[in-house]
């Protein structure tokens, strides 16, 4: 089938159970291409009941899944790596119809999402618990690594596959069965997604669509056993605090505001393209976007020309043609967007580049590219995630004043620094308070590395062994393989170690 067939075909269902059914909640909602505002499907509001079902599904399939060993749910995983490869074409298509990235961008995606899967296929077999050294002569400790259960992953629109993927790979290769809930903006594809799991058992991987109440039937339940949410700050805090009330484990990334430092020993032409990569990727709504630069006086003309220069020949139109740049993913977040950029020129920002719409289209949710420049620290557009290709840009004296103002935030995701200098490298890595460091390589992601944020950002890790941690509970067990008396710290106590002189008083 097309991709546009496909997303007809998913409008109205959810996955549960190794199968597509049809909701019956008679809710639903319009699926929007936003490069030509055209309806191209629809997704379903699941029922109470629907999600519940799903619950009960996940839990009986997870039994049968952490039953089976490490190297069975390793080459199950592989093969549903090799079927997302199998599936690239279509789903980036799909993708791109649905929330407007690049083709290349989505393509890009289900690449990232087959490597995480296959990634977390070897090392969840690799590392099962590990021998501790007995403290007791004639006994033998040592911990073991158990699933969560039943995992519950709640998705944003801008990465919905990888992000999914992060989680549900590592979540699989501990065992545990997973249910996600994507974000409206990106459903049909992501349904389409499941497709990759078949050679999971029926009921591991599920997928329920809707709004809130979904989610939050999910998180709530008593029957899932663990949350893993990327989104907003806001909704991140509901959720950990639903969480709270029965002490049910959560990972939050919730947000960045990431700084971009540029000193003068770095090579002007690599770090703009740097800034260009980093402020533009999928149309600026990347959490560890560079959002804040901070430029130091010798080269900050030099820099924000020459930005202003290559930012003004960015490619930008429907995700699907040879273009660098697709739209906005909803006409609300353009509207949005376009507020946050008027705001900080009232607050005395310079346009160098961009501010409003590029001219020739008549539908689509299409911006400018744009480059701020004399930001200073109290403006709005430094102190909140903008979400939005642009680059306010602030000047510094000096490497000092940069990790300060870097630091001035609530937020911690990543932070990028251009620089040829060791010393402000080494630096930057240790004094910069966020939980990722780029040093002249931005947005790059390792799924052997940990990514999170600190702060506002979230709590928890997601890739590498951290990320493995994150989805399994760690158990110690201590055993006497001797079967002997514990003389020295069971009853009866001894008298020599009662206190010197007491008696009855």
């Amino acid at each position: 089938m097309t991709a546009i067939e496909e997303l007809r075909r998913l409008s109205g269902s959810y996955y549960i159970d190794g199968g597509f059914r049809k909701s019956a909640s008679g809710a639903g909602h319009d699926v929007i291409d936003p490069a030509t505002e055209d309806a191209i499907g629809e997704i379903a509001d699941c029922s109470r009941d629907e999600v519940e079902q799903a619950i009960a599904v996940a839990n009986r399939a997870q039994r049968a899944w952490s039953a089976e060993t490490g190297l069975a749910r390793a080459e199950r995983m592989h093969e549903a790596a090799a079927r997302m490869r199998e599936m690239a074409p279509l789903l980036a298509e799909m993708l791109t119809r649905e929330m407007g990235k690049p083709y290349k961008e989505c393509a890009d995606e289900v690449a990232w999402s087959a490597s995480a899967i296959d990634y977390y296929a070897e090392i969840g077999r690799h590392d099962c618990g590990r021998v501790v050294n007995s403290n007791v002569e004639g006994q033998f400790h040592y911990t073991v690594k158990e699933p969560m259960g039943v995992v519950v992953i709640i998705l944003p629109f801008n990465f919905p596959l990888v992000l999914f993927c992060w989680e549900a790979a590592a979540a699989l290769a501990a065992g545990n069965s997973v249910i996600v809930k994507p974000s409206e903006l990106t459903t049909l594809t992501t349904l389409k997604f499941m497709e990759a799991f078949e050679a999971l058992p029926p009921g591991v991987v599920q997928c329920v669509s809707g709004t809130g109440p979904v989610g939050k039937a999910l998180v709530e339940s008593p029957d899932t056993h663990m949350v893993a949410f990327t989104g907003g700050v806001e909704t991140g805090q509901i959720v950990a605090q639903a969480c709270a009330k029965t002490f049910k484990p959560h990972l939050i990334e919730a947000s960045g505001n990431d700084p971009f430092i540029v000193m003068p020993s770095a090579p002007l032409e690599v770090a703009v393209r740097g800034a260009l990569f980093a402020s533009n990727l999928n149309c600026g709504q990347v959490c560890t976007a560079a959002e804040r630069f901070f430029v130091h006086q010798d080269i900050h003309d030099a820099f924000v020309a020459k930005l202003a220069e290559e930012t003004g020949k960015l490619r930008i139109g429907n995700g699907l043609g040879k273009v660098d740049m697709g739209p906005m993913v909803t006409e609300k977040q353009r509207a949005r967007y376009e507020a946050v950029v008027a705001r900080a020129v009232e607050q005395g920002a310079k346009l160098a580049c961009g501010g409003g719409r590029p001219a020739g289209f008549n539908k689509g949710w299409f911006v400018e590219p744009t480059v701020l420049t004399d930001a200073t620290p109290e403006m709005d557009i430094l102190n909140a995630e903008s979400f939005g290709p642009v680059a306010p840009i602030c000047r510094v004296a000096s490497f000092d004043e940069a990790i300060e103002r870097a630091n001035d935030s609530r937020f911690g995701l990543g932070a990028t620094v251009f620089t040829s200098d060791l010393n402000e490298s080494v630096r930057a890595v240790n004094e910069l308070v966020v939980g990722m460091v780029w040093v002249n390589a931005p947005l790059l992601d390792n799924d052997a590395g940990p990514f999170g944020g600190r702060k506002f950002s979230g709590i928890g890790r997601q890739l590498g062994a951290e990320g493995l941690d994150t989805f399994r509970h760690t158990k110690l067990a201590m055993v006497d393989y001797g079967c002997k008396p514990q003389d020295f710290w069971w009853f009866p106590y001894q008298d020599g170690e009662s206190f010197p002189g007491g008696g009855r008083s």
